[in-house]
């Protein structure tokens, strides 16, 4: 599992550098997350621009680590088509803030539903 991270302004900004966000990898994907988003930061920033197959344990897996991770806020940035449709048929595009670039989501700026 390749996460990368960076902290800008306050904010966690970590990249998926996988294909794939499946049950092959949702284990992984959580427990990095969490090491990772010890960091000290008010948001985290998940970049899923590289991904382009997410299914059930992987959507699952970012539902945990939202979970695990509150009161701090989960926002995402730069869903694929295959991924975004995930989102919007599961409804979870109504509990996380998505926003359609890493400009917009580094200025606070361009939220939107996927839906």
């Amino acid at each position: 599992m390749n996460l990368y991270a960076e902290a800008h302004n306050g904010a966690l900004f970590v990249r998926v550098g996988e294909e794939r966000l499946d049950a092959a990898v949702a284990i992984r994907f959580k427990d990095q997350m969490r090491e990772i988003a010890a960091q000290p930061a008010h948001r985290i920033v998940l970049d899923l621009g590289q991904v382009i197959f997410l299914d059930s344990s992987g959507l699952g897996a970012i539902v945990s680590v939202m979970k695990a991770l509150a009161p701090r806020k989960i926002e995402l940035v730069a869903l694929t088509p295959n991924v975004e449709k995930v989102f919007r048929l599961t409804r979870m595009d109504s509990v996380l803030k998505i926003h359609p670039t890493m400009k917009a989501a580094i200025m606070g700026e361009g939220m939107r539903d996927v839906g």
